[in-house]
């Protein structure tokens, strides 16, 4: 049985907003009809590869500044790697820093969501939920970031230090210490990550946990489909990454000033 500890995913999402007030006005009904709204909340429906899906999300753009410690996700027996511990270890998962401009305090978030998974949906004897993943549409900032364990596909270019590529990994990023031959980039090297570069924003962050693999669909503006999801907890992010250090260091972020 795996046993998934899910509580450091909803901790991550974490709202900042200014002061605001406001009163209420009545509209006439020509007013009204030059307005246009749109649900906080976005449910959607789909299937993929034999599976359904449904997502809510949450349909607003979110900047975020916010220190994390000590996450492990995805506590388990599995046999070939039990030595290294836990899917997803991360000592430290920083959103924004302090020793930049005003603009790399905060992170760009677009459309956070959720989405369960489920399989035989239609048939209501043989349904199941096979699991859930919660990812952003698109996120564009800085991030500290460090590592001792990964379950995942990830892809983060490194400069004249390398690449860090867990498809590289004889157990296909299954529990992998970011261990690699040289010329390449490591977890004791990699302090944190450029989500996003000129061409935009970094699109396909997310964090599964399932029971069995799934194969979810491309994100939103990219036609290759992510590499296959496996069972128990894991993270895939490719897309437009590149090291912030290569000293395993991440840089400094405190609280925003209020």
């Amino acid at each position: 049985m795996i046993r998934v500890c899910l509580a450091a995913l909803g901790a991550a999402l974490t709202l900042h907003a200014g002061m605001a007030s406001a009163q209420l006005r009545a509209l006439s009904e020509q007013e009204l009809s030059s307005h246009h709204g749109q649900g906080f909340l976005v449910l959607n429906n789909s299937s993929y590869g034999g599976y359904d899906f449904t997502r809510i999300a949450l349909g607003a753009d979110v900047t975020l500044n916010a220190n994390f410690r000590n996450i492990r996700l995805g506590e388990y027996n599995y046999a070939p790697r039990n030595g290294s511990g836990v899917d997803l270890d991360i000592p430290a998962l920083q959103f924004g820093r302090s020793d930049g401009t005003e603009a790399q305090r905060l992170v760009q978030i677009t459309n956070p969501y959720f989405e369960f998974v489920y399989r035989n949906a239609g048939n209501a004897a043989t349904r199941e939920v096979v699991g859930m993943r919660f990812g952003f549409e698109s996120i564009a900032g800085d991030i500290g970031l460090t590592l001792n364990t990964l379950s995942g596909s990830m892809l983060v270019d490194g400069g004249a230090a390398g690449t860090l590529d867990s498809r590289t990994d004889p157990g296909g990023g299954k529990r992998w210490d970011g261990s690699c031959t040289a010329p390449c980039l490591n977890f004791a090297q990699m302090g944190g990550v450029r989500a996003g570069d000129t061409n935009g924003a970094s699109r396909d962050f997310w964090i599964s946990a399932l029971k069995s693999a799934v194969q979810f669909q491309p994100p939103a503006g990219m036609a290759q489909a992510p590499d296959l999801a496996q069972a128990g907890v894991w993270l895939n992010w490719r897309d437009r990454l590149t090291a912030l250090t290569t000293t395993g260091t991440p840089p400094p972020n405190l609280p925003p000033v209020r």
